[in-house]
């Protein structure tokens, strides 16, 4: 059976739902079923389309029904949940996936048991351990290497597979996360990957419960889990924007939340980092295809000008070497570009992905929820450090620069923390130095930077999580097994979501300019052409919308919108603008005009002459 062809048929499905396409859905999910194993599900289709009957007749017989909307939404709800069951189904029994090989043992485990089924809390096989461990007093930081530290690490694991391979939320999972949020005993990094969980299962299986549960982790505002939470909200609001309005009870609770300045502004931060996603393959490329090389060429002369086994200053008054300066100073074009990157860098581009690739063969990240794990002092993988014969006596220093900066993601940290282990001794030596002084400019720059942006840790902790997403999907063994959400335009903007909590126009601006910034046309002229209706004396839109058109080829449209510029305000640059357009459709003599327009209004501007030579050229005015 072909994996690919049943999720395809998923979301035929969902689209035809969507388009309240009733009786072409009821035709799919037939279809669909009849691959199933299971008769629970043939007798909740006929349910269904029984109840579709009966509407449709009550209907063309006109009898007056005052429920009858409610009745039609949640006969819609209906089918959508259970196709959503259908496509678990299927892919249980037929994809071979890790996800459901760890599901199926969990299911073997209980059977064993002498349970076939989870309804409350106390049929949890892990419930034994939680009731073990919430007994414990909060102060308890127990040995990494004992039975109690090793039995509760067992134990998040086990509350994390559950939390994201259940389907469907009920009692016992709704117990077992008001049990996390409210008992105390679960730290934030255990509270985080459990808020991953429900995130990860979601995109799963819908159902809009588990959104609530996001939306109370996030009320909570316990500081790295809740930008989790928010984070995990939107992107499973955008990934079921189709869903989203058949769900009321979930819209007005969204809708309550975005009137508060301090959501919108969170989620504007979320949105605009989820987007910068688009930019890391591009950023990873020029990293490898022209910065590196061009780095190796300059490696013979750094070792020349710079005394390598010196380049730390001992002292902190020690002067810096002269001739560092020196080093890039026939490297013009490398320099610059290094300083493009370290501005895109402080602003939340991921310029790491790619160095740190090939660093994820670990068998850390064989563990999927070690993907979501935030970096910490105190983890296993700090404490191995210890044993180092050179990098033991520095740890905590070690550790405590890696947890503050801002600069790399949580996976990429253990990443690097992993890869120590393995390097020569004096590289060891220098990775050291190197992080002490990380440290010192750390604490000073938050303390400068926390007082002038008052959002500045939320869009720190929301960067790195949506960089370990991105790291999921992208390298993870696991990835086949999800749908990637980081492919395609990442069009958030279009989302329900989007115009329900952010203040549309406001944002759409703030996202048009990053999209022209970054050559993304497409996405820029959607929103220049969105925000020209509601401002259409604003002659820098139609100028904007011009230029994205005439970037991506098309001339035609680019000189319409060039043209209604030129009717608010006349300058050369929408002169010549027109002109280059004319130019390209051939229309010479038109644009010979507007190019000596331009040149009455520039006489001193050689291009703009030039460019008027070029027209009595094509004319074949010589």
């Amino acid at each position: 059976m072909e994996v690919v062809k049943v999720i395809q048929q998923h979301k035929r499905l969902c689209a035809f739902v969507s388009e309240r396409r009733i009786k072409q859905s009821l035709d799919l999910l037939i279809d669909m079923i009849s691959l199933s194993s299971s008769g629970d599900l043939r007798d909740e289709y006929e349910d269904i389309v029984m109840t579709y009957r009966n509407m449709v007749t009550y209907t063309i017989e006109g009898v007056e029904d005052p429920e009858r909307n409610k009745i039609y939404l949640k006969l819609i709800q209906s089918i959508l949940r259970l196709a959503d069951r259908v496509r678990q189904d299927i892919l249980s029994h037929n994809s071979g996936w890790h996800t459901y090989w760890v599901k199926q043992q969990a299911e073997k485990e209980m059977k064993l048991s002498g349970k076939t089924i989870v309804e409350t809390v106390d049929d949890l096989l892990f419930k034994s351990e939680l009731d073990e461990w919430l007994k414990l007093t909060n102060e308890i930081n127990p040995d990494p290497e004992s039975e109690i530290s090793r039995r509760h690490q067992q134990l998040i694991k086990n509350i994390f597979n559950h939390l994201w391979l259940t389907d469907f939320y009920g009692e016992a999972e709704n117990s077992l996360i008001e049990i996390i949020m409210n008992s105390g005993k679960f730290r934030w990094h255990e509270s985080s990957v459990f808020t991953t969980a429900i995130t990860l299962s979601s995109l799963r299986t819908w159902q809009s419960e588990k959104l609530f549960h996001l939306i109370s982790i996030y009320d909570k505002g316990e500081e790295q889990v809740m930008e989790r939470a928010l984070s995990g909200l939107i992107l499973n609001l955008h990934y079921y924007n189709v869903r989203l309005l058949l769900y009321p009870d979930l819209t007005d609770r969204i809708t309550e939340l975005s009137k508060n300045k301090r959501f919108r502004e969170h989620c504007r931060i979320i949105v605009l980092q989820t987007i910068r996603s688009r930019e890391t393959e591009q950023l990873s490329r020029k990293l490898q295809d022209e910065i590196l090389p061009q780095v190796a060429k300059l490696k013979p002369r750094i070792e020349e000008k710079l005394d390598l086994d010196n380049i730390l200053p001992k002292e902190k008054n020690e002067e810096k070497n002269p001739d560092w300066s020196e080093v890039f100073s026939d490297s013009e074009e490398i320099f610059k570009t290094m300083e493009e990157l370290t501005k895109l860098q402080m602003e939340g581009a991921d310029v790491y992905m790619s160095a740190f690739a090939n660093m994820k063969q670990f068998d850390f990240f064989k563990d999927l929820q070690n993907w979501f794990m935030p970096f910490y002092p105190d983890h296993d993988t700090v404490n191995e450090i210890y044993r180092d014969e050179i990098l033991g006596p520095g740890t905590n220093d070690l550790a405590e620069a890696l947890y503050k900066t801002p600069f790399i993601c949580n996976s990429d940290k253990y990443s690097l923390l992993l890869n120590l282990k393995y390097l020569p001794a004096a590289q060891k030596t220098m990775m050291l130095k190197v992080f002490r002084m990380e440290l010192e400019g750390l604490q000073q720059l938050n303390d400068d930077e926390s007082a002038a942006d008052p959002y500045r840790s939320f869009r720190i902790n929301v960067t790195q999580y949506l960089q370990d997403i991105y790291r999921f999907y992208k390298l993870s063994p696991y990835k086949k097994e999800f749908e990637d959400l980081f492919i395609g335009r990442m069009d958030i903007y279009n989302s329900e979501f989007f115009r329900m909590t952010c203040n549309a126009n406001e944002v759409e601006a703030g996202l048009a300019d990053y999209f022209f910034s970054k050559n993304f046309y497409e996405d820029a002229v959607e929103l220049f052409l969105k925000q020209a209706k509601e401002k259409p004396s604003e002659v820098h839109l139609y100028e904007k919308a011009g230029y994205c058109y005439q970037e991506g080829g098309n001339y035609e449209e680019a000189l319409r919108y060039y043209r209604m510029a030129e009717l608010i305000e006349k300058k050369a640059w929408t002169l010549k603008k027109i002109g280059l357009c004319l130019r390209r459709l051939g229309e010479y003599e038109e644009a010979l005009e507007y190019y000596l327009q331009a040149c009455e209004a520039e006489p001193e501007n050689i291009h703009t002459i030039i460019m008027t030579a070029h027209c009595y050229l094509d004319l074949k005015n010589y």
